[in-house]
């Protein structure tokens, strides 16, 4: 078979067009992929409301009572799913009911 130069062209150009719309479907559709977090059950947790200006630390420092509010962070991130400290104003975070047992024991 043999082809005119705009034949390969538009041969190319044709090939190249379905390449990139496969990709494109291929990337759209992992990006629907169902993914699912674990979370624990909710049910009896005490939960605070977060408004503008919180920070997930300070949130955890208000709960820990003088400590390190590290591991309460921890555990609220935990508790609600979360990968990352941010968090958004209007949004409901459940907290630990017993933040004494988080404690590190002193040294």
């Amino acid at each position: 078979m043999r082809l005119t130069r705009r034949g390969r062209v538009v041969l190319v150009v044709g090939v190249a067009l379905l390449s990139l719309g496969g990709f494109w479907l291929g990337t759209h559709a992992a990006g629907h992929a169902d993914v699912q977090v674990v979370v624990p059950s909710h049910a009896g947790l005490p939960w605070v409301e977060v408004h503008q200006g919180d920070t997930l630390w300070a949130i955890a420092d208000a709960l820990s009572q003088g400590d390190d509010p590290g591991a309460v962070v921890e555990e609220i991130k935990r508790l609600n799913g979360l990968t990352d400290s941010l968090i958004r104003s209007g949004t409901r975070l459940y907290v630990p009911r017993n933040t004494a047992a988080l404690r590190r024991p002193p040294q």
